[in-house]
């Protein structure tokens, strides 16, 4: 399969969880975000110079290149891992007298055993994104609470005392967090910890549901 073909192939699939197209690369804090999202979920790929409608547009300029580079390198703390590989096809379309080459990037992130992977934005301030289907969306503190979990060593166990009992009984239908945090009336930092050591221990489960995400207890 030469290249064209094969980044065909990719762009039938669409955006998904695990691909992202980009058409410019104008900024490299929003490419930090896709890497970010990426690094802390399942891995991914983005084609970098490929419209959303899948025509193959191509990078412009060294440029652009360079900032993805700096997306991966100097935008995302700690620096996350990725493999850059170009490609050079013809573009999708020949007509109108289109001629040339298109230069195509495909970057590819895979999932970071470091987590959480920030991504810094233009005020300097970092935040964690995560992959969900074709978006990227901000990670939540029980993200966050669940990773530093998973530092702990695999042989912890989880006391079944009052507290997560409580949890446990609230949870019989979906709630978000601040709907727990308001009805077992603990502190939000300890419903966070709670919640984030029950879905270690497959206790709970938790969907992103209209934006946002709501907890229950594994069937």
């Amino acid at each position: 399969m030469d290249d064209k073909h094969y980044l065909l192939s990719l762009i039938r699939e669409g955006e998904h969880q695990l691909q992202d197209f980009k058409y410019r690369v104008a900024d490299a804090c929003k490419l930090a975000k896709s890497v970010s999202a990426f690094a802390n979920t399942d891995g991914g790929r983005l084609l970098i110079g490929v419209r959303d409608d899948g025509h193959l547009a191509g990078v412009r300029s060294e440029e652009e290149i360079y900032m993805m580079h700096q997306a991966a390198y100097n935008y995302c703390k700690p620096e996350a891992s990725i493999k850059f590989d170009t490609y050079h096809v013809p573009p999708s379309d020949t007509v109108n007298g289109a001629r040339g080459l298109r230069t195509i990037v495909v970057a590819t992130v895979p999932p970071s055993a470091k987590r959480p992977i920030c991504a810094i934005d233009e005020q300097g301030r970092m935040r964690a994104y995560i992959r969900i289907n074709d978006e990227n969306i901000v990670a939540s503190p029980v993200h966050l609470a669940l990773w530093r979990e998973s530092q702990k060593p695999q042989g912890s166990m989880l006391a079944y005392n009052d507290d997560i009992q409580l949890l446990l009984s609230i949870m019989q239908k979906q709630y978000t967090l601040k709907q727990i945090v308001h009805l077992s009336r603990l502190p939000r930092y300890k419903v966070i910890a709670l919640l984030a050591r029950l879905i270690r221990f497959g206790n709970v489960r938790w969907d992103y549901v209209n934006q946002q995400f709501l907890f229950s207890l594994l069937c």
